[in-house]
């Protein structure tokens, strides 16, 4: 009771604290060999929440030279992530954690909610996908109509064939599509339950087809920070499933994988990779979110271990056997960016510089001094592999004293190539592409 009312206070502190500056340029936790330094603890959990600004009706986030920014559409609740179907129709899951959660009751639990209003989440979850529609090529949807409703916290989309797979919450459905169709009124199947329950501490799941059309891949998220809730809470949690669509097969594909939430495959490789949040709570400078190349069968280290064999000495009990069969994640996101959605870049319409690279929506950090995250960052790869530091792509959602005035997520290709941004805190999808392509238009208000 003593710890949880240091929490409580910690995270009530800093809701009336002065607000601090854009984003930290000091983190080092970049790149494909990043610093790990020697874990810091505290008995004040660092919080640092940008608290949410209503947006400017001329905000346009900032992309580089040569880019245009528009506003593909506004007026959304919460969207969370993005699918485009072949078509070039874009669906949005407008999403939020589900009504039973693991911090939803009690002292802690009503102080996260606070947080949590305050950085634009914990907001009713719609629970359901819109369909946006750019009938005449403009760069803006010009429809907007809900496609499915009635669903549980649903977030990942895929489309095989002429069905379309939508993973809630807790479990995996399937729906009949029609192409063209603006929306699906049949109540759809349930293929397989999907890890979830009473506790539910990372609750998105993310799907993604091969390229055969034969198996989807599934994101689950861990049941804890670090572990906390003991290890019976964590079976079958942070990992990525395979799922057989013919036999129904559920199996382990790679373990150990903390948060992952974006997946991708790489198009020179042919590689799955995953964009991962790492845990908390080790210091400003701990621990590196990731991107990795997925392998089969390996096993990432949570929440024995983090970047490959560094022990986690919080967790009980320890298991060195797994943590010697940890292996290092390819490519480190940043401390605490909370970096989530992940897409490569496979079209022609941007310059050379970005084929073949990796587009992250980083959502934003809460515990971290300075902040960091709140933006999209370009990953440019070669040969198959990240060659680089990570560029600012799409910025300008943290203003100059700190507060949030919107927060990217999900990140797709459109049917044109351009990038289009989900802001679950402007309640908006962004759209970017080359100033000089005919398809691009100045932001739509």
């Amino acid at each position: 009771m003593r710890l949880l009312n240091r929490l409580a206070i910690s995270m009530v502190l800093p809701l009336t604290s002065c607000a601090i500056g854009p984003s930290s340029s000091t983190d080092t936790g970049f790149g494909a060999s990043p610093a790990i330094p020697a874990p810091e603890s505290s008995l004040v959990p660092m919080v640092n929440i940008a608290p949410v600004q209503a947006r400017p009706d001329s905000f346009t986030p900032t992309a580089p030279a040569g880019f245009v920014v528009t506003r593909f559409a506004g007026g959304l609740a919460h969207p969370r992530w993005l699918y485009t179907l072949p078509n070039g129709d874009v669906l949005v899951a407008e999403s939020d954690a589900p009504k039973q959660h693991d911090e939803g009751s009690g002292v802690f639990g009503w102080v996260r909610k606070q947080i949590m209003k305050r950085a634009g989440a914990g907001v009713p979850s719609p629970d359901r996908i819109v369909l946006l529609r750019d009938a005449d090529g403009s760069g803006v949807a010009t429809t907007q109509s809900v496609f499915l409703r009635d669903l549980h916290s649903p977030f990942g989309m895929a489309l095989v064939g002429n069905e379309l797979y939508v993973a809630d919450t807790d479990a995996l459905l399937r729906f009949d599509y029609v192409t063209g169709a603006t929306r699906i009124t049949d109540p759809g199947v349930k293929i397989t339950d999907l890890p979830a329950g009473p506790i539910n501490h990372h609750w998105t799941k993310n799907i993604l087809a091969d390229r055969s059309g034969k198996h989807l891949y599934i994101t689950v998220g861990s049941n804890s920070n670090a572990g906390e809730n003991g290890v019976d809470a964590e079976e079958g949690r942070a990992r990525i499933l395979a799922f057989d669509i013919d036999t129904g097969h559920v199996r382990p594909y790679a373990t150990g994988l903390r948060n992952p939430n974006g997946l991708a495959w790489q198009p020179d490789s042919g590689a799955l990779w995953t964009a991962v949040n790492e845990r908390d709570d080790l210091g400003n400078n701990l621990v590196p979110d990731y991107m990795t190349a997925v392998k089969d069968g390996a096993f990432y280290g949570f929440p024995y271990s983090y970047y490959g064999k560094h022990v986690d000495t919080r967790v009980k009990p320890q298991r060195p056997d797994l943590v010697d069969k940890a292996i290092a994640p390819d490519y480190a996101l940043g401390n605490h960016t909370a970096s989530l959605g992940l897409v490569f870049y496979d079209r022609t319409q941007f310059p050379p510089h970005y084929r073949g690279g990796a587009f992250v929506g980083q959502h934003g950090s809460w515990n971290r001094k300075p902040r960091t995250g709140y933006k999209v960052v370009f990953v440019p790869f070669a040969d198959g592999k990240p060659a680089g530091l990570p560029e600012d792509f799409l910025s300008g959602f943290l203003t100059a004293d700190g507060h949030a005035v919107g927060r990217p997520v999900g990140v797709a290709l459109d049917a044109h190539g351009a990038l289009l941004v989900a802001d679950d805190v402007g309640n908006a999808v962004w759209r970017v592409a080359p100033r000089n392509n005919e398809k691009s238009t100045e932001t739509a208000q």
